[in-house]
């Protein structure tokens, strides 16, 4: 019997999606899902783009990036979140990390980002029944916010 090789979570290659954005309370939301890197930064970019106009119609005051999803995030990803924040500054606004997964935690401690991106309580309005909602990829890290 041949096994099939698994397959990394990618959504953004296979079907070149942008991350969700909905609206919370007075969070815009982003959930970026599988690996960012090279190819999947841009999508994050505009995601985050996009949620920033919602504060800046002032129907959000921040934008909360629900990073529960995330399997990887490399140095592209990186500045995809660093661009956002300075956006998010000039604007008056932050950009709050929720659930970083261990690897992406680590990824801003070592660049001196963490203290960048405040980290939004999973208590965040509507964030159980969101969380609750979404499909969660086979071998995902466990939620230790």
């Amino acid at each position: 019997m041949s096994e099939r090789p698994e397959r990394s979570h990618r959504p953004d290659r296979e079907t070149e999606a942008m991350p969700g954005v909905d609206i919370f309370g007075r969070a815009a939301v982003v959930r970026p899902v599988g690996e960012i890197d090279i190819d999947t930064a841009p999508s994050l970019s505009r995601a985050l783009a996009h949620a920033l106009t919602f504060v800046a119609t002032s129907r959000a005051d921040r934008v909360v990036a629900d990073c529960s999803r995330v399997t990887f995030c490399d140095s592209s990803g990186l500045n995809a979140l660093l661009a956002a924040r300075l956006r998010a500054v000039e604007a008056g606004a932050t950009i709050h990390l929720a659930n970083p997964a261990p690897q992406l935690r680590r990824l801003l401690q070592i660049t001196g980002a963490a203290a960048l991106f405040p980290r939004e309580d999973p208590a965040w309005p509507g964030a159980a029944t969101a969380l609750q909602q979404a499909p969660r990829p086979a071998g995902e890290h466990p939620n230790d916010g």
